[in-house]
């Protein structure tokens, strides 16, 4: 899993907050976003204004949820410099096909040695347009009329199909290309159920679109490719085929979303899926990168399951301490909610702390991926107890504290079971026999290979270090 490139949200202010007066005055929410977005409220303002000139207020409350929520989103991009780090003019989605734009930019490196690339953060409150704004308010609308979707209340609407991105990748107009090249998938749906539309569209992709699982990452600092950029290359990883669904499903009024598995919890990686929503708002869970894709089941304990938002959620982490002291990943984000309940059996894990005399509010948990323990949640601590919520049963977890980038155990970890848990206090002393036998999709022994059973014992710090003894 690439590394998300993270906006530091400043401020954090619920979506919509406060209420609009007459005279050209805003809500506070957007009021504030807008004093932030300097020379580009201009912008921001020219989409405000033809929203009111329809008459419509629905568009009005729609440009209203987008800007009061748009400074937690950015783009993650790059562009590529000379020797002298200058911008070298190269857009790919301006040719007509893939190969096209790979022959172009092998004549830009020939006249340009010492090319390379570099990385960019874009905010969106200093980087979308009022044209960009209108033409997608004005597609999700028209789109959202025409679909199944039709009944289902505005707050869904503005959260499931109005947001003009999807997570971090590059801004990219596509609105309505997609309403365009997908257009057969209206057509489809008014002659099947949800499910079988959903089926429709898993079996067209895999006809254009390659999974590229298992191959070598992108050798460009390109976390998340754009929309028009997915249609360009045919190919991706899963966090790409997840993006390009919700991309496909939304262009046609279609309720649909982007869920994060940020870690495998007894495996290494990590994995994207989606959210697709029929009539009545009623979940159905779409997983393309596997088979069957409707409604099919996670094969493996998750270290959460997350669900991307583009609403500001109130009760993050990231609400309540400085970035610095949250450990990098989607915690630093606001933009999110946690559906683990909704893929996989869940529990409160309780950590029992090492004593400390300077005990930090927050705590996080860690699992075991890759080698290396991976924060994936935060919990509060009571008495010298860490609480985590809804985590996944059949799991190893650790607690820890993160201060100054680094982190550090907080106490022994814990083997919660699906039936039972235990700390993982080792006791070198009364030891005993262990039986260690091979689990499908866990651990397979070879024969003939020697193995050691490794126990685990704090350490001053678990930065690149296995937690191991």
């Amino acid at each position: 899993m690439n590394k998300l490139l993270l906006f530091i949200v400043l401020i954090f202010i619920h979506p919509m907050r406060g209420s609009s007066t007459s005279q050209g005055t805003y809500p506070q929410a957007v009021e504030i976003v807008l004093r932030k977005a300097g020379k580009n409220r201009i912008e921001l303002e020219k989409a405000i204004t033809w929203c009111k000139k329809t008459g419509d207020p629905l568009k009005v409350k729609a440009v209203f949820f987008l800007i009061a929520n748009m400074d937690a989103h950015y783009s993650a991009d790059y562009y590529w410099a000379d020797k002298n780090n200058d911008p070298i003019a190269f857009d790919e989605v301006s040719y007509p096909d893939f190969t096209s734009a790979l022959k172009a930019f092998d004549a830009i490196k020939t006249k340009n040695p010492g090319i390379h690339p570099i990385s960019v953060i874009k905010p969106d409150i200093y980087s979308v347009k009022g044209g960009f704004l209108i033409n997608n308010i004005n597609e999700s609308f028209r789109a959202w009329k025409l679909s199944w979707a039709k009944n289902i209340s505005f707050n869904d609407f503005c959260e499931y199909i109005l947001p003009y991105r999807v997570c971090n990748e590059p801004l990219q107009d596509w609105r309505s290309i997609y309403s365009n090249k997908f257009a057969w998938i209206t057509t489809k749906a008014k002659t099947g159920t949800p499910e079988q539309t959903l089926s429709y569209v898993y079996t067209d992709e895999r006809n254009w679109f390659k999974d590229t699982w298992g191959m070598p990452n992108r050798n460009e600092p390109l976390p998340r490719l754009g929309a028009m950029q997915l249609l360009l290359r045919k190919s991706g990883k899963c966090e790409d085929i997840a993006d390009l669904e919700v991309f496909t499903l939304r262009s046609q009024g279609i309720p649909a979303t982007l869920n994060i598995i940020p870690y495998w919890a007894t495996a290494s990686d990590s994995h994207f899926v989606n959210t697709a929503f029929d009539g009545k708002m009623q979940p159905i869970q779409f997983d393309v990168s596997r088979t069957p894709a409707i409604n099919n089941k996670l094969s493996r304990e998750p270290s959460k399951v997350i669900r991307v938002t583009f609403a500001k959620q109130p009760g993050t982490v990231a609400s309540i301490e400085p970035i610095k002291n949250i450990p990098d990943g989607f915690m630093r984000t606001v933009n999110y909610v946690d559906i683990t309940e909704q893929y996989w059996k869940t529990t409160t894990v309780h950590c029992p702390l090492f004593p400390t005399p300077m005990q930090p509010k927050t705590a996080y948990i860690c699992v075991f991926n890759g080698l290396k323990w991976c924060p994936t949640w935060w919990g509060t601590i009571t008495n010298g107890i860490a609480n985590f919520s809804a985590m996944s049963k059949g799991v190893v977890y650790l607690p820890i504290y993160y201060n100054n980038g680094k982190i550090s155990p907080a106490g022994y970890p814990v083997a919660e079971g699906y039936q039972h848990n235990v700390v993982l206090d080792p006791d070198t002393i009364h030891r005993q026999p262990l039986l260690v036998e091979n689990q499908d999709r866990y651990l397979l022994l070879q024969p003939g290979k020697t193995y050691k059973l490794m126990y685990w014992k704090p350490l001053d710090d678990l930065g690149g270090n296995l937690g191991l003894a």
